[in-house]
């Protein structure tokens, strides 16, 4: 049996080949049901839209893919924020699409890009399978189902997301780079309390960074917290948020506040100095991620850099690989981390 049409969907669901073209070119202009329909009846045959059946039978489109969630941070260009252009407000998503841009140039492939919220994450994956040789996943929160089905079609590599059996997947040392970068607040610096701001709990990358800043406070003998003081969306403003939670309870200001990302800790250096915080004089700031935007605020923040151009360039080696032997053994790479020491925790730099 050949690979399902959208002559087989439409039958499956009940609905006319263009009510199926609709949904997966115009979602919004199918009512939810029946787009529910549609989108049950495609997961269930394995269906992903193709643009052109007869140009991608043999698959040889010249194209990868990356889908990643929508970015944008309207805080980034809120009053206070460095004064910069948008070429150099490079945030970590700009960074992977970077390196995996460069890496495809070199195998010969051209590179198709697609941003989509949350709601939607699922139907963009499926439309840009269609398309494309190979996808990579930068995104922690992707439908199990439609990952599952897509990847029976083309190869799929999942950045920085839940691991799926069978896919492969690149991840920095996130553990290793937390419990350093906090190793270092407490032997270096003295620093006996410490909050940790934590991304969304459905995060695999935060929640891999918040072990390791329990496993720094076990290794070192204080009391291990059982959970982040703060969580955020991993935004600038969810860092005001967070800060600005922290200074308003009850009890004494922490010694250091670790995020669990770089934006999250900027946007909290800004609400520290509309406060009129020290940092570091009355509490050290620090991130994780390494973006560029860290070395722009004042003080500079010291943060773990992630190898971030790295982990796109590794993704379409990872798809170049699995394309030319589809059953070679599902591989994990790991990739390091180092700590950059700056003024946001009283180093020099």
């Amino acid at each position: 049996m050949g690979d399902p049409t959208v002559y087989d969907v439409a039958e499956r669901a009940g609905v006319s080949i263009a009510t199926v073209s609709r949904v997966y070119r115009s979602p919004d202009s199918v009512r939810a049901a029946t787009r529910q329909k549609v989108l049950s009846a495609a997961r269930e045959l394995g269906y992903v839209p193709s643009a052109s059946a007869r140009g991608l039978a043999s698959r040889a489109t010249g194209v990868l893919g990356l889908c990643f969630p929508d970015f944008a941070d309207p805080e980034a260009e809120a009053e206070g924020a460095p004064d910069t252009d948008d070429a150099e407000l490079s945030f970590y998503g700009d960074e992977v699409i970077r390196g995996m841009e460069r890496a495809a140039r070199r195998h010969g492939y051209a590179l198709l890009i697609s941003a989509a919220h949350a709601d939607r994450a699922g139907e963009s994956m499926a439309d840009v399978a269609g398309r494309v040789e190979g996808l990579a996943v930068l995104a922690q929160r992707m439908p199990p189902a439609t990952l599952e089905v897509v990847s029976r079609r083309v190869p799929v590599v999942v950045l920085a997301g839940e691991v799926s059996p069978g896919l492969d997947r690149i991840e920095a040392a996130n553990f290793d780079g937390q419990l350093e970068l906090t190793r270092h607040l407490i032997d270096d610096h003295g620093l006996r309390r410490l909050d940790f701001v934590g991304g969304p709990a459905d995060s695999p990358d935060a929640e891999a960074r918040f072990r390791g800043f329990q496993a720094a406070h076990l290794a070192t003998g204080l009391p291990m917290p059982d959970r982040p003081a703060a969580r955020g969306d991993l935004t600038l403003a969810s860092g005001r948020k967070a800060v600005v939670e922290l200074l308003d309870r009850d009890g004494a200001l922490s010694q250091g506040m670790v995020f669990a990302n770089d934006q999250m800790a900027v946007g909290a250096l800004y609400a520290l100095v509309e406060r009129g915080v020290s940092v570091p004089g009355d509490v050290t700031i620090t991130g994780f991620d390494g973006i560029p935007l860290s070395r722009m605020v004042r003080p500079e923040l010291t943060t773990v850099r992630q190898p971030m151009a790295r982990l796109g360039e590794e993704a379409v080696e990872l798809l170049v690989s699995r394309l030319a032997e589809r059953a070679r053994p599902t591989e994990l790479r790991t990739l390091p981390t180092t700590l950059a020491r700056r003024a946001s925790c009283g180093c020099d730099g």
